[in-house]
């Protein structure tokens, strides 16, 4: 499969807390909260939704075209992609901004409260499918991941109109976008992605009831955190895939993107929506046991054996027919 990974290009800063956010607020003074963290660590990483998934599924042996908009600083990034298996050919450099940046604080319980600076990806609204679509000779597969609103939406809209399948994952932005263009983004969508939270985001802004969302996707992807993830489909029993155990927990960050390199890897291959889950598990696990969304390692043997203790061994041998880790 062609798979085109659009969305966002950034570097993360990310803060670690000594403490927790909810000690901090005070319930009846939440419309002016006015707070200030002095924070112990600062990891500065690469990231941006797009970037990450693209990382995640070129380790796992996949050719994604990454889609997104960059400055001119994103030439370290970029060889750090493509030695990781990504087709940067269609990234867009800006003359103007710097690369977008992602400023997270994680507290002791791992709740977070980040911002992000748009820089170049606002000028991802510029991007046009078209010529990727005639540089590789067609797409299979489209993602729509968070990125620029516009961009989103037009990627979404051109994909539609080439008839090109396509999947959405509006996550971090559904705070921002008003429920006609959440609409926009889902309806028709082969694959909606998003975590429990976000579900009901979804269905607050659309007006749409879960039913009603069901029937306008192909297959719906609900990430459930420590408790794995759930497949809906219109007429089919609801399928639970549970998580694959964590040596460790370091950070939370990217571990969403992760799941869906993994996911949308295990499709490529042709395996059950089941395996696709369990893929993408694994692959998130990766990311929570280390700091930074693209500082994991793949080892093909490791990869393997994990997943047979978690899913049982015919399921890895399903698997290993196909996995070929970056890291071997």
């Amino acid at each position: 499969m062609r798979i085109a990974v659009t969305g966002s290009i950034a570097t993360d800063h990310l803060m670690t807390f000594p403490g927790r956010f909810g000690d901090q607020l005070i319930a009846e003074q939440l419309d002016r909260v006015s707070l200030s963290f002095l924070v112990d660590e600062l990891q500065i990483r690469r990231g941006g939704c797009a970037a990450n998934i693209s990382f995640g599924m070129g380790c796992l042996g996949q050719r994604p075209v990454l889609v997104g908009a960059v400055g001119t600083d994103f030439t370290d990034y970029r060889s750090w992609l493509e030695r990781h298996g990504v087709d940067c050919e269609s990234v867009y450099v800006s003359e103007l901004h710097h690369t977008a940046r992602f400023l997270c604080t994680t507290d002791e319980d791992h709740n977070q409260i980040a911002s992000f600076y748009t820089g170049a990806m606002a000028e991802a609204r510029e991007i046009e499918l078209g010529p990727i679509v005639d540089r590789l000779g067609g797409l299979d597969l489209v993602l729509i991941s968070p990125n620029d609103p516009d961009a989103m939406l037009r990627h979404t809209d051109e994909a539609r109109g080439r008839g090109i399948p396509f999947a959405a994952d509006p996550s971090q932005q559904l705070a921002r976008m008003p429920g006609e263009d959440i609409r926009q983004l889902v309806d028709g969508a082969a694959y909606l992605f998003g975590n429990d939270y976000e579900k009901g985001l979804i269905e607050q802004k659309t007006g749409w009831s879960d039913e009603e969302i069901l029937q306008r996707v192909g297959v719906r992807v609900t990430t459930l955190g420590p408790k794995g993830a759930r497949i809906d489909r219109v007429g089919e029993p609801s399928l639970h895939v549970p998580p694959a155990p964590e040596l460790g927990k370091a950070d939370p960050t990217g571990v969403g993107d992760a799941f869906r390199a993994g996911f949308l890897s295990a499709l490529t291959w042709d395996l059950s929506l089941e395996r696709c889950a369990q893929v993408g598990n694994l692959t998130a696990t990766h990311v929570l046991e280390q700091v930074g969304c693209q500082e994991y390692e793949l080892s093909q043997r490791v990869f393997l054996e994990r997943f047979g203790a978690v899913y049982g061994q015919d399921a890895a041998g399903e698997v290993a027919a196909h996995v070929k880790c970056h890291y071997a």
